[in-house]
C-alpha cells in the first residue's frame, strides 16, 4: 500500500490498524454503508464519514503516486536523476511541491529564457546571477554575436536576465516562499469592466471590492467566479508586490554591486511576468476547490435533510398540482401510491368553476375514501389551499397539506416518469410525485437528479464532478440509513441500496413482476447476476413487510441470522418472543455469543434492532400550516410574525417559505441573537420556524426576515 496506511492515519487521526482494515475491506468490493453498518469489528466502529475520507484520501495518495512515478521517469530519461534527487521527489507528500521540483526538468515550450539559450547567453547570466563582477562589461561583449541575433551589449544583458528570471521562477524555495505569502497575504480585488457597467448590474456589490483571499467566504468566491466568467468582472489576485520583491531578493541578493542591480532587474521581472501569474493560478485553483467545496457541503447537507424529511406514510391520498387557466391537475393514489385516477378541476375561473370543482373533490374524497390532501406550492398554491379548506362537506379528518414540489416538473418530464405513465401528460405525473413526495419523500426524491432540487448554492459554478460523486454519497448514505422496502421500492429506489446499481435493480423490479412479491431475503440469490458479493452488501438495508421469518423486516444482516436464533433457542422462545419480550432480552449475555467474526458492535446493534425491527429513523411527520390571512407578497406588513418553512440554508443565511409564492432571506446576522458563523448549525431545510417580516420590495420580489427576539438560544 505504498505505507499510505500511516499517511492516512496520521491524517485522520484514525488508528493505523482501523486504516488498513477500512482500505482492505473496500479493496474487496466493500461499499461504504455496509462497511460503518456491518464491519464494525474490523473498523473498530468508524462512521460513514471516516470510511469516506480513508478512501478520498487514498484516491488522493494514488494519483500523487502515479505522478511521482511519472517524473522519476521522466527525468531519469534526461539522464538527471541523481541518488539526492530520486530521495526527494520519493519523500515529497504535496502535489504543488512535486511540481515545484520537477519544474526545472519540464520539457518546455520556447520561452524567452530558452530562445537567450539558443543564442549562448547562458553562461552569461549564471556570471551575472553570481554577482561577484561590479563591471561585466568586458564579459557581456563576448557575447554579441549578429548571426545569432544579439546585436548589442544590451541586448545579450536582456537575454541573461531573461534566463536569471526562469532560474528565479524555477526555484523551489522561491515558490515556497510566495506560496506561503499567497496563502497569509493575498488579497483578491474584484473591479467592474468599465464598458459592462450597466450590463452588470447584479453584480453591484462587486464592482469595487476588495478582502483577505483566505477569509472570503464561498458565496462571494463564487459569485466574482461566476461575473468575472460572463464578462463583467475583472479579478486580482497577490499580496503586496513590494512584500513579495522583498521575499524575493532576501533569497538570491548577495551583494551590493552592478550585477547585483541587473539581479535585482531578474527578480522583480521574474516575479511580475512568472511567479506571480503562477501562483495567482495556483491559488485560484485552490481556493475555487475550498470554495466548491464548502458550496457542495451546503448543498449535501440540505439535500440530506430532504430525503430524510419525515414521511406522512402509506395512506389513500389525492395530489394537486395547482394552476389558473389551465386548471389544477387531480390525482388519487392509493397507499402504495399507485395512480388510481386523475381529472381536471377549475376553481379560480369563476363561480360555475369553483362549484363544478367542489363537486369533483368531493366525489373524489368519497368515492376512494381520501385520508389526505396534497397541494404544490408553486403558482396558485395557496389559492387552491384556501379553495380545499373552504369545502365544508370534506371530512375534518382529511388532512390538508401543502408540498414543496421542487424538481416535480423535471420528474415529470424525465425518462423515468415516460415509463411508468406512458399515456399521461406531465402536469399528471406531476401531481403524482407531489402525492408520493408527502408520502415518502426519500421515495420518490431519489428520482430527480439532486441538482434540480433546489436547495443548492452556486451548484452550476462548482466541480461537477465533485458535485455529483458528493450528491451520491448523501443519497446512497440516506437510502441505506432509512432502508428500503424490496417489494414496492421502484427500481430508482433500490439502485442506491449498497451493492445494487441499476442493473441489478433493474432485475430486482423484473424478477418481482414476474415471480410475485419476495417472501425471503434470501430468495434475493434467485435474481439474474445477484452473486453473494452483492448479497452481501445489499441485504441488510432491504426489508421484507410481514416476512415468514421477522428478522426478514429488520436491520440484522442474514449473516447474523444464527446468532439470533441461538439467543432465542438459549431463552427457550420463538424469535417472535425474543422480539416482541422486552424482559427476554434484557437477560441476554451478549459476551456468551462472541465469536471471531460477531463482536459486541455487531451484538449490541443486533439487541438494539430488536426493540424496533426495521424502525425507520426518521423524525414523525407534524402538520404544519400558513398564516391563512397571507397569500401574497401584497399581504405582507413589516412587523408581521409569520410561521414558515425552511426550504434552502446557504452559508450567509436561510431561505423561508412563509406561503407567499417568493421566498424569504433570513440574513445570517438575523438568525440568531448570538453571533453564529454557520447558519446549518441552527437551522435546516424542512424545519418549521416563526419569522419576522422586516423589509419587502415588491418590485424586486425580496422579502427581509428575521428570527431575532423568536429563538431560544
Amino acid at each position: 500500500m505504498n505505507n499510505f496506511e500511516s499517511i492516512i492515519a496520521s491524517s485522520l487521526s484514525i488508528d493505523k490498524k482501523q486504516v488498513s482494515a477500512t482500505l482492505e475491506l473496500l479493496k474487496a468490493g466493500g461499499t461504504v454503508p455496509f462497511i460503518a453498518r456491518y464491519r464494525k469489528e474490523a473498523t473498530a466502529g468508524l462512521d460513514e464519514v471516516q470510511i469516506i475520507n480513508i478512501k478520498s484520501l487514498q484516491a488522493e495518495l494514488e494519483e500523487i503516486e502515479s505522478r511521482r512515478t511519472f517524473i522519476l521517469k521522466s527525468i531519469e530519461e534526461q539522464g538527471k536523476l541523481t541518488s539526492e534527487l530520486k530521495q526527494k521527489i520519493e519523500n515529497v507528500l504535496d502535489i504543488n511541491r512535486l511540481e515545484d521540483i520537477y519544474l526545472p526538468y519540464k520539457p518546455k515550450r520556447k520561452t524567452r529564457a530558452v530562445a537567450a539559450k539558443e543564442k549562448g547567453l547562458e553562461p552569461l547570466a549564471l556570471l551575472i546571477f553570481k554577482q561577484e563582477s561590479n563591471s561585466i562589461e568586458n564579459e557581456t561583449r563576448s557575447y554579441v554575436n549578429c548571426e545569432l541575433g544579439v546585436n548589442t551589449n544590451e541586448e545579450a544583458i536582456a537575454g541573461a536576465l531573461d534566463i536569471i528570471a526562469e532560474i528565479i521562477s524555477e526555484d523551489e524555495k522561491a515558490r515556497t516562499t510566495l506560496r506561503n505569502l499567497f496563502k497569509n497575504s493575498a488579497t483578491i480585488t474584484s473591479k467592474v469592466r468599465s464598458s459592462k457597467k450597466a450590463e452588470g448590474e447584479k453584480y453591484k456589490d462587486y464592482f469595487d471590492w476588495s478582502e483577505s483571499l483566505m477569509k472570503c467566504p464561498s458565496h462571494r468566491l463564487l459569485a466574482m467566479r461566476r461575473g468575472e466568467n460572463e464578462g463583467f468582472l475583472s479579478i486580482d489576485i497577490s499580496p503586496e508586490i513590494e512584500e513579495s520583491l522583498n521575499n524575493l531578493e532576501l533569497l538570491f541578493l548577495k551583494n551590493k554591486n552592478q550585477c547585483t542591480a541587473l539581479v535585482k532587474q531578474a527578480i522583480e521581472d521574474s516575479y511580475k511576468r512568472l511567479l506571480k501569474p503562477s501562483m495567482e493560478t495556483e491559488y485560484r485553483v485552490l481556493t475555487k476547490k475550498i470554495a466548491d467545496e464548502a458550496a457542495i457541503n451546503v448543498f449535501a447537507d440540505n439535500i440530506r435533510e430532504l430525503l430524510l424529511a419525515a414521511p406522512l406514510g402509506q395512506k389513500r391520498m389525492m395530489a394537486i398540482d395547482p394552476g389558473f387557466r389551465t386548471g389544477c391537475k387531480v390525482v388519487v393514489l392509493d397507499e402504495q401510491g399507485k395512480l388510481l385516477e386523475d381529472s381536471v378541476i377549475y376553481p379560480h375561473t369563476g363561480q360555475s368553476g369553483s362549484i363544478g370543482a367542489e363537486q369533483e373533490v368531493l366525489r373524489l374524497a368519497t368515492t376512494y375514501s381520501i385520508e389526505a390532501i396534497a397541494i404544490g406550492n408553486g403558482t396558485a398554491g395557496r389559492e387552491t389551499e384556501t379553495f380545499i379548506r373552504s369545502i365544508k362537506k370534506l371530512p375534518e379528518t382529511i388532512l390538508i397539506i401543502m408540498v414543496n414540489e421542487s424538481g416535480a416538473s423535471i420528474y415529470s418530464a424525465s425518462d423515468v416518469a415516460r415509463e411508468e405513465f406512458p399515456d399521461k401528460d406531465i402536469t399528471v405525473r406531476g401531481a403524482v410525485s407531489i402525492g408520493r413526495r408527502l408520502a415518502d419523500p426519500l421515495a420518490e426524491l431519489v428520482k430527480i437528479d439532486p441538482k434540480s432540487i433546489g436547495v443548492g448554492q452556486y451548484q452550476h459554478d462548482v466541480d461537477q464532478q465533485l458535485l455529483k460523486k458528493k450528491l451520491d454519497e448523501v443519497v446512497e448514505s440516506s437510502v441505506n440509513k432509512v432502508g428500503v422496502e424490496l417489494n414496492t421500492a421502484s427500481k430508482e429506489l433500490l439502485t442506491y441500496v449498497a451493492g445494487l446499481g441499476p442493473t441489478l435493480a433493474n432485475n430486482i423490479v423484473k424478477y418481482r413482476n414476474e415471480h410475485g412479491a419476495f417472501k425471503t431475503r434470501k430468495q434475493l440469490l434467485k435474481v439474474p447476476r445477484m452473486g453473494e458479493k452483492a448479497f452481501e452488501q445489499c441485504a441488510g438495508f432491504l426489508r421484507i413487510r410481514n416476512a415468514k421469518n421477522p428478522l426478514d423486516a429488520s436491520a440484522v444482516h442474514p449473516e447474523s441470522y444464527t446468532v439470533v436464533e441461538a439467543m432465542a433457542k438459549d431463552a427457550n422462545c420463538k424469535l417472535e418472543d425474543l422480539i416482541n419480550e422486552k424482559t427476554i432480552r434484557e437477560k441476554i449475555d451478549i459476551k456468551k455469543y462472541i465469536t471471531e467474526k460477531i463482536g459486541e458492535f455487531t451484538l449490541k446493534d443486533i439487541l438494539k434492532e430488536l426493540e424496533k425491527p426495521g424502525r425507520d429513523p426518521r423524525k414523525e411527520f407534524e402538520i404544519f400550516e400558513f398564516d391563512n390571512t397571507v397569500n401574497t407578497i401584497k399581504d405582507l406588513i413589516v412587523g408581521m410574525l409569520l410561521p414558515g418553512i425552511v426550504t434552502n440554508v446557504t452559508k450567509f443565511g436561510a431561505f423561508v417559505d412563509i406561503g407567499v409564492h417568493q421566498d424569504g432571506l433570513v440574513h445570517i446576522s438575523q438568525l440568531s441573537d448570538r453571533f453564529i458563523t454557520d447558519p446549518s448549525s441552527i437551522i435546516k431545510v424542512g424545519q418549521t420556524v416563526m419569522v419576522r417580516v422586516t423589509e419587502i420590495d415588491i418590485d424586486r420580489k425580496r422579502i427581509a426576515l428575521s428570527r431575532k427576539g423568536l429563538t431560544k438560544g
